[in-house]
């Protein structure tokens, strides 16, 4: 190999490069034990929201537990990896600096895999903490009934055998919770559980009227917990809308709106 292809890197060890990793884990890690809010679902509402909590300065985490952010962002509808969006949440993607098409007055086409990219990153530079391969076994319930916290645990643990998978799981403290977990509404669902509300399910699709209801019923479910994206829909038993990711991104800026000013107070 001739001189100039050859590259030369810092030297170090073994030792030095997993000391690394586990010292900055643990520090990052024991910032976000009691935090001012958690967001659970890392898909594009839980990005939006996180995005706007934090370029407001509160200490936000988002919590995935998938090893990837975005959710369905990233692949579209039918494995296609467009992403569509109604007036007016094209928006947020001039904001976010991801180009999209019109493709009729009001309906516009993107890339999923970069305006899924974009968010992420959006999110991250405003300063939201993400803890992924994490998953939400229960929630942590003080005074009055109010969400105070959630439970959590390594993703993989649930997939082990039960005699295996004895791993107590540990809990995060914070001011407000959010629910960003999609179809599957994890933490309404707990409540339900408790017996607080009744069990999360869609309703049958209808986009034009979904999209806006979930924007409009985006808000407090339960004292200390919020519910944003497409687990509003689950929640109210409203219309699943598809492939439209407008409401996602509208219904994360309402929440973080509205966990803002409940924060303030």
């Amino acid at each position: 190999m001739s001189e100039q292809y050859k590259t030369i890197f810092s030297p170090s060890s073994e030792k030095t490069v997993t000391r690394a990793l586990v010292r900055a884990f643990v520090d990052d890690f024991d910032e976000i034990i009691e935090s001012d809010a958690i967001i659970v679902g890392g898909g594009p509402s839980g990005l939006m929201c996180g995005k706007v909590l934090a370029e407001q300065n509160v200490n936000v985490v988002i919590i995935e537990r998938n090893n990837y952010l975005g959710g369905g962002f990233w692949v579209g509808g039918y494995l296609m990896n467009k992403v569509i969006f109604r007036e007016p949440s094209h928006k947020i993607l001039d904001e976010i600096g991801v180009p999209y098409k019109e493709v009729e007055q009001g309906l516009f086409v993107s890339d999923g895999p970069h305006a899924c990219s974009k968010l992420i990153a959006a999110a991250c530079d405003a300063g939201a903490k993400v803890l992924n391969m994490t998953s939400v076994d229960d929630i942590v319930i003080k005074e009055e009934n109010r969400i105070a916290g959630v439970v959590i645990n390594w993703t993989p643990i649930q997939f082990l055998p039960r005699q295996i998978a004895s791993l107590d799981p540990v809990a995060l403290e914070s001011k407000i919770v959010i629910d960003a977990t999609g179809h599957d509404a994890v933490l309404v669902r707990l409540l339900a559980q408790r017996g607080f509300t009744q069990n999360p399910e869609c309703g049958p699709m209808w986009i034009d009227k979904s999209e806006d209801d979930v924007v409009n019923h985006t808000g407090f479910i339960h004292p200390g917990l919020l519910v944003i994206g497409m687990s509003v829909s689950s929640a109210y038993k409203l219309n699943r809308m598809g492939p439209s990711f407008g409401a996602m991104l509208l219904s994360g800026i309402k929440g973080a709106e509205i966990a803002l000013e409940y924060l303030r107070r």
